[in-house]
C-alpha cells in the first residue's frame, strides 16, 4: 500500500486552522479555495470537486476535535483503497497540519502526492491570509 505523509507549517493559530478543516462543507470556500471548488455534503459523506476537475465522494470516518483531526475514505474512484487523515497540531506560535493518506494501487501515489502537497500549499496560505491579526479587517475576502 502507498503510504503519503505531507506536513507544512501555518503561521496562524491551530484553532484558526482546525475550525477550518472541521467545517467538512466548505473545503471551498474557508480552507482550500481553488484546489476545491465545490463541496456538497450528503448524509455521511461529501462529495468534493477539485480544482482539476475531479471528483470525490469521500465518506466522513471521524472529526475529532480534542484530536483536531478529521479522518475520511474516499469512495468510487480509481483507488481500491484510501484513507487518508489531516490533523492540526500547535507549533511555535502557529499550527502544523499533517496529511497522511494511505492508498491501492501504489502507482496512483504519483498523481496523489502533488494534489496533496498543491493542497496544504493553498491551505496555508488560506489560512494565513485569513488571520485576523489586530490590523483591521482579515484578507480572507482576498483569498
Amino acid at each position: 500500500m502507498a503510504s503519503i505523509h505531507r506536513e507544512i507549517s501555518i503561521d496562524a493559530p491551530p484553532e484558526h486552522v482546525w475550525s477550518a478543516v472541521r467545517d467538512i462543507g466548505a473545503l471551498h470556500t474557508r480552507l482550500v479555495p481553488g484546489f476545491v471548488t465545490d463541496t456538497t455534503l450528503e448524509d455521511g459523506a461529501r462529495v468534493v470537486t477539485f480544482g482539476n476537475g475531479s471528483v470525490a465522494r469521500e465518506l466522513i470516518v471521524d472529526v475529532d476535535d480534542g484530536a483536531r483531526r478529521i479522518a475520511w475514505a474516499a469512495v468510487g474512484t480509481r483507488m481500491t483503497h484510501h484513507n487518508a487523515s489531516l490533523q492540526v497540531f500547535a507549533e511555535n506560535g502557529g499550527a502544523r497540519a499533517v496529511w497522511i493518506a494511505d492508498l491501492l494501487p501504489h502507482d496512483l501515489a504519483p498523481a496523489i502526492t502533488p494534489m496533496i502537497e498543491q493542497g496544504l500549499g493553498v491551505m496555508k496560505r488560506t489560512m494565513e491570509g485569513s488571520v485576523d491579526r489586530g490590523a483591521g479587517p482579515t484578507a480572507a475576502a482576498a483569498v
